[in-house]
């Protein structure tokens, strides 16, 4: 099951009580106090990792709680500090803090982590209360409390290639024939649920990663079919390839469906609008897809590609084309 969005409560852990206590050692008359001070509480920390490609792990449990501190303990022996409690989550997670509502931390890197509640500070046991005019405290603080915090997790898959377009129009065929991804494809809509990733291969030193993003419709961007729960992963995705049937199974205009798709995307991101595309004419095994090619290069003015992923045929100067944009675009983030 793939999850990109949970809520959860993060508690970190409570500071231990100081101690209160006497030295009573033989021959050693008014020992003094030797009461040592508790541990601090464990941190809550978030990591992302590779290792992990969903939430799912974080619906099970509601609460997450750091370890307490230990109290303190006679001789000025410190209690121990609870241990920090580590959650790892995918690459692309972003938290949010609930009751102010704000980002905490874009996790986008393997290995990047934030401390979202800090534990509470140990007590002062009662060696630390003795002066002059005090010589046997009897009086110790309480560990304070951890922090507490409502964390919403969101998921944005992130992808070199983000493949969009209406259902049905071939992206999990596509993503299956360039990479080891196995999406379910079948002849109805909504087939792909969730995001799959496929690492591309084109040589022994050139590959990237591509995203099939489930099938968008007209309205998606408020609330409609299933494209709204994953619009946001395209924002991650460098490069945008618009995969186009070109004679739909239900009787829809091809170049219609284009602009409807581009429209949910504007609508959703003003700045998806701005994003580089790659148009893809899909199933050219039908007779005439070429003339929907014709059709969207008259339209768009620029070049536009005619691919089968059953019979391989440009598939190759598809991924050529992509692989050039990319490292094209990584060259001007570089410069």
């Amino acid at each position: 099951m793939f999850v990109d969005e949970v809520e959860i409560d993060v508690v970190a852990g409570k500071g231990g009580d100081g101690c209160v206590s006497f030295r009573r050692e033989k021959y050693v008359p008014r020992g003094g106090p030797d009461g040592g001070d508790g541990g601090c509480g464990g941190d809550v920390i978030f990591r992302s990792s590779d290792n992990v490609y969903s939430l799912i792990h974080l619906v099970r449990r509601q609460v997450w709680h750091a370890k307490n501190g230990e109290q303190g303990y006679s001789a000025q022996c410190h209690g121990k500090c609870g241990d920090d409690l580590i959650v790892e989550v995918p690459v692309g997670t972003m938290l949010f803090d609930c009751r102010h509502d704000f980002l905490l931390k874009d996790l986008s890197k393997a290995g990047d982590e934030v401390i979202v509640c800090r534990g509470g500070k140990g007590g002062k046991g009662n060696t630390r209360f003795k002066s002059a005019t005090n010589r046997a405290p009897r009086e110790a603080e309480a560990g304070e409390a951890g922090e507490f915090r409502r964390l919403r997790l969101e998921l944005k898959v992130i992808a070199d290639v983000g493949l969009v377009g209406k259902p049905n129009a071939g992206k999990s065929t596509l993503l299956s024939s360039l990479s080891a991804a196995r999406p379910e494809i079948a002849a109805y809509p909504f087939t792909t649920k969730h995001p799959h990733l496929g690492l591309v291969q084109i040589d022994v030193e050139r590959s990237f990663v591509m995203a099939d993003i489930p099938g968008l419709i007209e309205g998606a961007s408020l609330g409609v079919g299933l494209g709204h729960d994953f619009l946001r992963h395209i924002q991650r995705a460098g490069i945008l390839v618009h995969l186009v049937e070109p004679f739909p199974d239900d009787g829809s205009d091809a170049w219609e469906n284009y602009v409807a798709i581009r429209r949910e995307l504007v609508e959703f991101d003003k700045l998806l609008g701005d994003r580089e595309e790659v148009v893809v004419i899909t199933k050219a095994d039908i007779t005439d897809a070429n003339l929907t090619k014709t059709k969207f290069v008259e339209a768009l003015g620029k070049n536009v590609f005619l691919i089968s992923a059953v019979t391989g045929q440009g598939i190759k100067q598809l991924t050529e084309h992509i692989y050039e944009l990319l490292k094209n675009r990584n060259n001007k983030v570089n410069v």
